[in-house]
């Protein structure tokens, strides 16, 4: 039997193209897995990448060493079990790993937590089962090469079945089945398939019924108790809780306001403040920038347009205190747009684009009085947005007296920091940048001008505002504006660490939010810790 399995080499073309298969569909799985904790970023994606090719490193390594020494496909397809199963408990006790990992490191490390803990985390989720499928292709060569004349040939056949599962493991995951039945439910499909490569395998050869079994009852627990648990499994209260093309999305829902979430750990993305009231929050700072704009001095409806609409707070705030004002939107992810018309009451008539911000601009024919660049989410900033380059695409599409309004979500206060970065390319381009911090929060506004007179129109319109609960908020956010000088710091599209500055920034939020519980730590033990949390 295995001769004639071995002469075919048919069944091992097949193993070939579905190894390649899930190694890629786990390492986009992985992104998925890792992204709601700890961000989508180039870093994230480097980590995920790294680890992966440290594993298939080791496993071609060990594997050919293996098929020199012991070339039995039986060894082969029993690493391709235990690969499979490894892959399909992923859903079910990832999450559990990666929070246990947080919560270890959070205690013990002061710099780099989010690397660190990513790092972690990829390493024990994913190196063991991708190491196995590393010795996979040598394994195979070793059983398909029978002589020197056509030893190129097989390998290359090797090498293209490879290739070819890869690409389809590529593209699947991400266009079909994240998007149709998500991350967990990816996982379970592509070790599915691995799984039934192997038992047909030891079918075929008449032997290791035991392992079949195991393997079987092993798999259909991880499909029905690993699909059920959400990412944030510590919440009862959601909403909704799901994931798009882009996001991991989580709607929270309470009698006062409505939350937007795209991270379980850190930030959250959109509120809709119940009450028809300001909201306490940035998109209350933001209401000044068309008041400092030009047509809104001069009696006139404004235009406004917002790059990351999210759920239409700020769009929502600017039509309720500018009644009459143009407003339209573009939102890269159609989910969130989706969203906010359910939860959020975003109302139908308001134009959404769905597309890339600046991609948008590119195309655009339109000019505005108010551009607000909204589209640093959670902790990641895109760095195509924080460029010199791009914001001068704004500026290309702004009035003459028009005004860009930027949130800034990672302000620290340090020397050097992202939104120092940030602040200074956008003085390269704009002669009028002015900022303001957001109170309770680590929110800072900038509002720039290509023209002198800003908090001149903004006092003005205060003055003579008929909302007084508007008016009171413009002369304090008024009083608190400062004029901001540029310096060297100068983000372009060639250079913008923006994922290396960010994961500083938040480091830096850490450090200041868990100095107490870290001290608790040191005095009474996790013991003291988890009574006092």
């Amino acid at each position: 039997m295995e001769n004639q399995l071995l002469r075919n080499k048919y069944y091992l073309y097949i193993t070939e193209f579905f190894s390649g298969m899930a190694i890629m569909a786990v390492e986009l799985g992985a992104s998925r897995l890792l992204a709601p904790y700890f961000s989508s970023s180039q870093i994230v994606w480097t980590i995920i990448i790294g680890t992966i090719m440290i594993a298939m490193a080791l496993g071609n390594v060990s594997g050919g060493r293996s098929a020199d020494r012991d070339p039995d496909p039986v060894k082969l397809y029993r690493r391709i079990i235990i690969a499979a199963l490894w892959i399909a408990a992923i859903p079910l006790l990832g999450k559990y790993i990666i929070v246990g990992i947080t919560g270890l490191l959070i205690v013990a490390v002061s710099t780099n937590f989010l690397i660190i803990a990513a790092f972690c985390a990829c390493m024990v989720i994913f190196v063991y089962p991708l190491f196995l499928l590393g010795t996979v292709t040598p394994s195979l060569v070793k059983y398909t090469t029978d002589n020197l004349e056509d030893n190129g040939k097989v390998v290359g056949t090797l090498g293209a079945f490879n290739t070819i599962g890869s690409i389809l493991g590529t593209f699947l995951p991400t266009f079909v089945t994240i998007p149709a039945v998500g991350t967990a439910v990816t996982f379970l499909i592509f070790s599915g398939t691995l799984l039934l490569i192997g038992i047909l395998f030891f079918l075929f050869q008449k032997k290791g019924k035991k392992l079949i079994v195991t393997a079987v009852v092993f798999f259909t627990a991880c499909s029905v108790f690993g699909n059920s648990d959400s990412f944030a499994f510590w919440e009862d209260d959601l909403t909704y809780e799901g994931e798009s093309v882009y996001n991991y999305l989580q709607v929270k829902d309470s009698p006062e306001r409505t939350i937007l979430s795209t991270n379980v750990l850190f930030g959250v993305q959109s509120v809709y403040e119940k009450k028809d009231t300001l909201t306490s929050m940035y998109y209350d700072y933001a209401l000044a920038a068309p008041a400092m704009s030009g047509s809104v001095a001069d009696g006139k409806h404004a235009s406004l347009l917002i790059l990351g609409m999210g759920t239409g707070t700020y769009a929502a705030q600017c039509r309720r205190y500018y009644p009459g004002m143009s407003i339209s939107g573009v939102e890269i992810d159609g989910k969130i747009t989706e969203l906010a018309k359910e939860y959020f009451r975003m109302p139908e008539d308001t134009p959404v684009t769905e597309y890339d911000g600046r991609a948008y601009l590119n195309v655009d024919q339109g000019m505005y009085d108010v551009i607000m660049v909204d589209a640093y989410q959670d902790i990641t900033i895109p760095f195509q947005m924080s460029s010199r380059e791009f914001f001068t695409l704004v500026r290309e599409h702004l009035n003459p007296d028009g005004v860009m309004i930027v949130n800034m979500n990672l302000h620290t206060g340090d020397r050097g920091s992202i939104n120092e970065y940030l602040q200074d390319t956008i003085a390269s381009v704009f002669p009028e940048v002015y900022t303001v911090d957001v109170d309770g929060s680590t929110n800072r506004e900038l509002f720039a001008l290509q023209t002198a007179g800003g908090p001149e129109k903004l006092a003005a319109y205060a003055d003579q505002a008929e909302n007084r609960e508007l008016a009171n908020l413009l002369k304090r956010i008024g009083g608190h504006l400062i004029r901001y000088e540029g310096g060297s710091h100068i983000f372009t599209d060639d250079q913008a660490p923006v994922e290396l500055m960010g994961m500083k920034a938040i480091d830096y939020m850490i450090r200041e939010e868990i100095g107490y519980y870290k001290e608790l730590y040191r005095e009474k033990g996790l013991g003291g810790l988890l009574e006092e949390m």
